[in-house]
């Protein structure tokens, strides 16, 4: 954990390596990271593998919004994303928040944040971005319905051939089982 809002933490991270490396900049949110534990020699994070942004949610004291997450592009696949995310609501139940929630744009953040206990709300928000939530204190009681709607919302975009089989076969397998969120930061 970088640190929380009040704090102003700032990260920068190598925009060629992440996407929106340009979020992580602004100190107005909370910063917390997967590092490869060494430090960094250059301009940017190098150490990082992983980064997630958070505040509290504009109009409900007791939910935290994960805002951004993202993942260096050497180890996208590898879980990060979903243990980080698993880690920012257990330290979010630590701080007080009842809720945490996340809005994901594509299907790999969508079973991301399934992994990391959350379940998807029915809502979308921003640009087609799926609304998930979770409580902060353990994962989400989660159906297997609702999950397949939001993958079936991915399917109904415009999708080549491959993508559309892979919804399936996630679609197919149901949701995963949620992770649990490691003690480290």
């Amino acid at each position: 954990m970088l640190g929380w809002p009040q704090d102003g933490p700032t990260l920068r991270l190598d925009y060629r390596r992440f996407a929106y490396a340009g979020k992580f900049v602004v100190g107005s949110t909370g910063k917390a990271v997967v590092r490869d534990g060494t430090e960094s020699a250059g301009k940017y994070a190098d150490h990082v593998l992983a980064a997630a942004s958070f505040s509290p949610d504009r109009t409900d004291a007791d939910c935290l919004v994960v805002r951004y997450v993202t993942v260096r592009d050497d180890q996208q696949g590898e879980g990060l994303g979903s243990r980080l995310l698993a880690f920012v609501a257990a330290r979010a139940a630590d701080h007080g928040y009842e809720q945490v929630r996340i809005a994901v744009n594509n299907p790999a953040a969508f079973v991301a944040a399934y992994r990391a206990g959350f379940a998807f709300t029915g809502r979308e928000t921003g640009l087609a971005e799926l609304v998930c939530e979770r409580p902060a204190d353990a994962p989400a009681t989660r159906d297997a319905d609702a999950y397949r709607d939001g993958l079936d919302r991915y399917r109904a975009r415009d999708l080549d051939s491959a993508a559309r089989d892979r919804l399936d076969a996630k679609a197919a397998a149901g949701p995963p089982a949620p992770i649990d969120a490691e003690p480290g930061s």
